[in-house]
C-alpha cells in the first residue's frame, strides 16, 4: 500500500508528548498517515474527531493528549488503532499542584484601543444587552399563573419595540426544601439575581403563599430592591389574591405599570468593561478543545485585557484540568478554593454512589471524548489564559474584573441559570454534536466546533468553529467570536433568540433531599 498524499493532513498531534493522532475527518481503515515515526495504517475506521495511536501502548500505560494525561491503556494499543472507551480507562491521579504560580499580568488597552457596546445603563451601574420583563415564580406551585400572565403579554414588543418581551421564569422548587438549607438559600440566590438582573427592566414576583420561599422574606433577605427608588419589585400571592385568575389580573396589572419604564429605556455607547461574559459547552465531541473553546478562550483573553469579566463553570467537567486553573490562580487562596469546590463535589457524588466517571455522556463519546480528564482538557479551554481572580458559589453575585469560576454542575440549564443568576449579561456557547440552548434573558452565542454540523444545523449555530481545522488560526477564530459578541451585545439577535428558544432553559440547581 503506498501513502496517499492528500492524507498526510488528515490527522493533527497536538502536543509533542502526545501518544494519539485526532482525525480531521472520518478516515476509512487502511489508510495510511504520516506521523514523525513514519507512515502509520489504520487498522479500523476512524470517525470524525476520534483518537488513533501513534505509538503502542500497553496496559497501564498513560495516554496523553493536549500534553496531559486523558487516561490509561486498559488494553495492548498498536499503532493504528483506534483508542477509545474499548481499551482506554480513567487513570488514579496523584496530582501535585503549583498554586498560583502561573498567573501572569494582563495588560490594560490604551485609551484609544478601549472597544465599546450599545447597552441599557440601569440606575445600579450595570449594563444590560436585553430589556425584559420577568414574571418569576417563587415556588412552582405558582408557575401556571406566571406562564398565564406571560401570555397576555406575547406581543408586547408590537406595541413597544424597545422591550423584547415578557417572560415567566419557572422551576420545580420553591418548597418541599429543609427550611434555610442550601436547596432554600441557592433558589433565593437564583430569584434574586433574575429579579435584579441587568438585562431585566423590572420584574413581578408570583407566589402561592404557604411555600418555604417566603416571597416577603425574599424580599427582605436578599435585600431585593430595584430601580432608583430602591422600591421592592410587586409581589402577587395566589392565595391572598383570591385565587388563579384574580391572581392573573392582579400580577398583569403590575405588568401593565412597567411597560412605560421598560419601554423607555435606550441603548447608550458603553465600554465592554460592563459586559460579563458566561461561558458553557454542551454536546462537546473531539474537536471542541481544538477549534471553538480555544477560540472562544482568546475572546475572553480580550475581553478580561479591556476590563471586562468572564465565568467558568460545570465543575464536574473540569476534573483532570483543574492543575492548569489553580496554577493561574492570582492567589494560593483562590486555587485553594476551586480544589475545595471539587473535593466537595467527590463527596457529594460519592454520596449518591456516582463518581465523576459517569462523564462524559453518550453523545460526547460517540463525536471521539473518551474520558473526563480528556473532556476537562478541552473544556478549560475557553477560559484562554487569564489569570483566574476568584471563585465563588452557585448564583453568587460575579463582583470581580478578569477570568472568575463559578460552581455549578455540568448540566446545561442548570450551569447557566447560576451563572446568569450572578451576573452573565451576554453568553458563549460551544457545541460539537449541535445543541440547541438559548437562555432568556440573556443572548447565547452558539459556536459549532465542526463545519459538517454546522452546515446541518446553521439555523441554530452562529458560527463555524471548525475552519480552523482548514487553516484558519484560533487567534483569528478568536477575533470573530469578539466581533460577533459586542454586536449581539448591541442587538443582534442570535439564532436562539430568532427561533424563540430560551425560556425553558431556566433551571435552578436544587441539591439534597425534597420533604
Amino acid at each position: 500500500m503506498t501513502l496517499d498524499p492528500a492524507r498526510r493532513v488528515s490527522t493533527l498531534r497536538l502536543h509533542p508528548i502526545d501518544d494519539v493522532l485526532i482525525a480531521k475527518e472520518a478516515l476509512p481503515a487502511g489508510t495510511l498517515v504520516e506521523t514523525e515515526l513514519g507512515a502509520v495504517a489504520l487498522a479500523q475506521d476512524i470517525g470524525a474527531g476520534h483518537k488513533v495511536a501513534f505509538r503502542a501502548r500497553a496496559p497501564g500505560e498513560l495516554i496523553h493528549r493536549y500534553g496531559q494525561v486523558i487516561g490509561v491503556a486498559s488494553a495492548p494499543i498498536a499503532p493504528g488503532d483506534h483508542v477509545h472507551t474499548h481499551n482506554v480507562e480513567r487513570a488514579e491521579r496523584q496530582q501535585e499542584y503549583q498554586l498560583g504560580l502561573g498567573a501572569r499580568p494582563v495588560a490594560l488597552p490604551a485609551p484609544d484601543d478601549v472597544r465599546t457596546f450599545k447597552g441599557y445603563l440601569r440606575p445600579d451601574g450595570r449594563v444590560g444587552t436585553r430589556n425584559y420583563i420577568a414574571v418569576i415564580s417563587t415556588v412552582n406551585c405558582s408557575a401556571s399563573v406566571s406562564r398565564l400572565v406571560k401570555d397576555r403579554f406575547r406581543d408586547v414588543s408590537r406595541d413597544h419595540p424597545g422591550i423584547d418581551g415578557v417572560i415567566a421564569l419557572t422551576h420545580r422548587g420553591g418548597c418541599g426544601h429543609v427550611a434555610d438549607g442550601d436547596a432554600h438559600l441557592l433558589l433565593e440566590r437564583v430569584l434574586a439575581g433574575y429579579a435584579t438582573h441587568p438585562n431585566v427592566a423590572g420584574c413581578v414576583l408570583v407566589g402561592l403563599g404557604c411555600e418555604v420561599v417566603q416571597p416577603a422574606r425574599l424580599l427582605e433577605r436578599q435585600r431585593l430592591t430595584r430601580g432608583e427608588g430602591g422600591r421592592p419589585p410587586p409581589v402577587i400571592v395566589i392565595q391572598d389574591a383570591g385565587g388563579v385568575r384574580r391572581a392573573v389580573e392582579a400580577a398583569s396589572a403590575e405588568v401593565e405599570r412597567l411597560l412605560p419604564q421598560a419601554a423607555a429605556a435606550r441603548r447608550t455607547r458603553q465600554p465592554i468593561s460592563h459586559l460579563v461574559l458566561g461561558t458553557n459547552c454542551g454536546g462537546s465531541d473531539g474537536y471542541s478543545g481544538i477549534t471553538a473553546n480555544p477560540a472562544l478562550g482568546w475572546a475572553v483573553d480580550e475581553l478580561v485585557r479591556q476590563g471586562g469579566s468572564a465565568v467558568l463553570g460545570e465543575t464536574p467537567e473540569i476534573y483532570g484540568a483543574e492543575q492548569l486553573l489553580v496554577r493561574r490562580a492570582v492567589s494560593p487562596a483562590v486555587a485553594q478554593k476551586l480544589l475545595d469546590r471539587i473535593d466537595w463535589w467527590r463527596k457529594y457524588l460519592h454520596s449518591y454512589d456516582a463518581d465523576v466517571d459517569h462523564n462524559p455522556s453518550p453523545g460526547n463519546m460517540a463525536g471521539g471524548i473518551t474520558t473526563v480528564l480528556e473532556k476537562a482538557l478541552g473544556g478549560v479551554a475557553k477560559g484562554g489564559t487569564t489569570p483566574l481572580v476568584d471563585v465563588v458559589r452557585y448564583a453568587e453575585p460575579v463582583a470581580a474584573k478578569g477570568l472568575m469560576f463559578m460552581d455549578t454542575p455540568g448540566f446545561d440549564p442548570v450551569s447557566v441559570t447560576g451563572i446568569v443568576a450572578g451576573g452573565a449579561n451576554l453568553l458563549a456557547f460551544t457545541t460539537g454534536r449541535g445543541s440547541v440552548f438559548g437562555c432568556k434573558p440573556v443572548p447565547s452565542l452558539k459556536l459549532a466546533s465542526n463545519s459538517a454540523m454546522y452546515r446541518r444545523m446553521e439555523e441554530d449555530m452562529d458560527l463555524d468553529c471548525g475552519v480552523v481545522l482548514e487553516g484558519v488560526s484560533v487567534e483569528e477564530m478568536g477575533r470573530r467570536i469578539l466581533e460577533a459578541l459586542v454586536a449581539v451585545a448591541s442587538g443582534e439577535r442570535t439564532k436562539s433568540e430568532l427561533a424563540g428558544v430560551g425560556e425553558e432553559e431556566f433551571d435552578p440547581w436544587l441539591p439534597g433531599p425534597t420533604l
